[in-house]
């Protein structure tokens, strides 16, 4: 319907109160660049953080490698330490080896005994198991009175010494002690409290 074919009077709805306002919802035409700016704005930021994250990441060496590719450092130009420098000769250059005493390793097959001096049902048998489970193969149990104040193992001889750190890392006990009484031919474990409690 066209203004000149409007039958009804004007009254203060048809008379706008600024008339560079768009009256209801008629709206101006919106201009090439706010239609496109959000689009240039993703094609542009979009490679420079992208940018920016990878050379982050890699100066932090978190970076991951594709398959098939080195992590490896790049080579260098350095003179490797064994080799002559100018007025050395080969021979000169040469260390002798040094021997170091190799550290005992623990005998599993060593007679140990596990006798619970604290009154408490079935744990003797059950710190055995857990020497079983750690690999070792000659393990008893027994009871016996309390002679000292807390849980410890003895071992006979110094050559049982690794053996017997073993045994009380095992059990979550001391350092073991030196002595072939209460040890007897092999390693003994007295329980005076339950180690795991």
């Amino acid at each position: 319907m066209s203004k000149a074919e409007y039958s009804y009077p004007e009254d203060e709805f048809d008379v706008p109160s600024n008339p560079d306002v768009p009256r209801g919802v008629h709206r101006a035409p919106r201009s090439a660049w706010s239609r496109w700016w959000p689009f240039l704005a993703v094609v542009v930021l979009a490679p420079v953080l992208a940018f920016a994250a990878v050379n982050y990441l890699a100066r932090d060496g978190n970076l991951p490698s594709l398959p098939g590719t080195s992590t490896a450092p790049e080579a260098q130009d350095e003179t490797p330490a064994d080799t002559p420098t100018e007025g050395e000769t080969p021979a000169d250059t040469e260390t002798t080896p040094v021997d170091e005493p190799a550290a005992p390793t623990p005998v599993l097959d060593t007679p140990i005994v596990v006798l619970n001096a604290a009154s408490i049902g079935g744990l003797a048998a059950t710190q055995a198991e857990k020497l079983t489970t750690a690999g070792f193969t000659a393990v008893t149990t027994g009871n016996t009175e309390a002679t000292t104040d807390d849980s410890v193992v003895f071992y006979a001889t110094e050559d049982q010494v690794a053996t017997a750190q073993l045994v009380a890392d095992t059990l979550g006990l001391s350092a073991p002690t030196l002595s072939a009484a209460d040890a007897g031919t092999g390693i003994s474990v007295v329980l005076v409290t339950d180690p795991d409690a």
